[in-house]
């Protein structure tokens, strides 16, 4: 089994997502305040204590083969200055989720609004603009669901949870989307194959 050195909110995170676990959930298993685990997702460099050290080595290493792997393969990126990062925002408006239909060599597919995260910026900053750069709609980051190596294009993809604010959805970049609109939740995979789909964001929307 690897050994983690020493544990920081980065690498909590990271296990976190590893565990598919909510804020809340994750919280609960390590007996912290839900406040604790999203100071982790905001400060990734904060080192936390050293009897929560404990309690982190202890849920690693109680954990079983398939979330120890996705654990360290999610920590690999985090080491290369050169990996590409894209923020992609998963905006939900009551009932609905919003979409951007990306036109593509000879075909249109749809997706959740994105956006390259480039150096010195957040994800979750970048997914707020981005989203309203594409789509007119303005939002608020709620909750940060994971990162991973997306499965076709190989970037970092780091996946953010926001609740709509105002603003009309409309197609405001028509050289990279054909059409801008909201889905209903239950209808999202018939937009979207479900194994496209990274599995926490089907797990929140549910």
């Amino acid at each position: 089994m690897d050994v983690i050195g020493k544990w920081t909110g980065h690498a909590a995170s990271q296990l976190q997502d590893a565990l598919r676990m909510t804020n809340l959930a994750f919280a609960d298993r390590l007996g912290v305040a839900e406040r604790t685990v999203a100071g982790w997702h905001s400060k990734p460099g904060i080192v936390p204590r050293p009897e929560m050290q404990a309690a982190l080595d202890t849920l690693y290493e109680r954990a079983d083969a398939l979330v120890r792997s996705r654990f360290m393969e999610a920590l690999r990126p985090a080491v290369s200055a050169q990996a590409l990062r894209v923020a992609i925002a998963i905006v939900r408006r009551g009932s609905d989720v919003l979409l951007v239909c990306r036109r593509g060599d000879a075909s249109l597919s749809w997706q959740f609004p994105a956006g390259m995260v480039k150096p010195g910026r957040t994800p979750a900053v970048v997914a707020v603009e981005e989203t309203h750069a594409e789509t007119g709609v303005r939002c608020a980051v709620r909750q940060h669901l994971g990162t991973r190596i997306h499965p076709v294009t190989g970037v970092v993809a780091d996946y953010q949870l926001a609740e709509y604010l105002m603003g009309e959805a409309t197609n405001r970049d028509d050289r990279e989307n054909d059409a801008v609109a909201w889905v209903p939740i239950a209808d999202l995979t018939r937009f979207i194959a479900a194994d496209k789909i990274y599995p926490p964001i089907l797990e929140v929307l549910a």
